[in-house]
């Protein structure tokens, strides 16, 4: 759709003979391993980048209801360098509280 703001890129392709180009935009996009995934806010500059890896990688748009299924199936956020699941809104607002985000509700939208 033309109004889509957000991807989801997965990883589909090993490491063998990858050019070096798109594997430094894996890395950008945090694809370091097959099937990982990640959202990607899509602008002009990150279109050219999927566009260089795509390849490697599959990405399409999600809907609202599989975006809030993969956030609370497999979220997961960075608080003081430590990897740490997104079980309740206490975590969430400790983090992302000055961002007006406070719950898990907040972050799908």
């Amino acid at each position: 759709p033309p109004e889509a703001k957000l991807a989801f890129v997965v990883r589909i392709r090993g490491i063998n003979g990858i050019h070096p180009r798109p594997r430094k935009v894996m890395q950008l996009f945090r694809l370091r391993q097959i099937n990982n995934g990640t959202f990607i806010r899509l602008n002009k500059a990150t279109i050219h980048m999927l566009r260089i890896c795509e390849p490697y990688v599959t990405w399409g748009f999600p809907n609202l209801k599989s975006v809030r299924e993969m956030i609370y199936k497999r979220g997961f956020g960075k608080i003081d360098g430590q990897r740490v699941a997104l079980t309740n809104n206490a975590v969430i607002e400790q983090a992302l509280g000055k961002f007006n985000i406070i719950c898990m509700e907040d972050l799908i939208h």
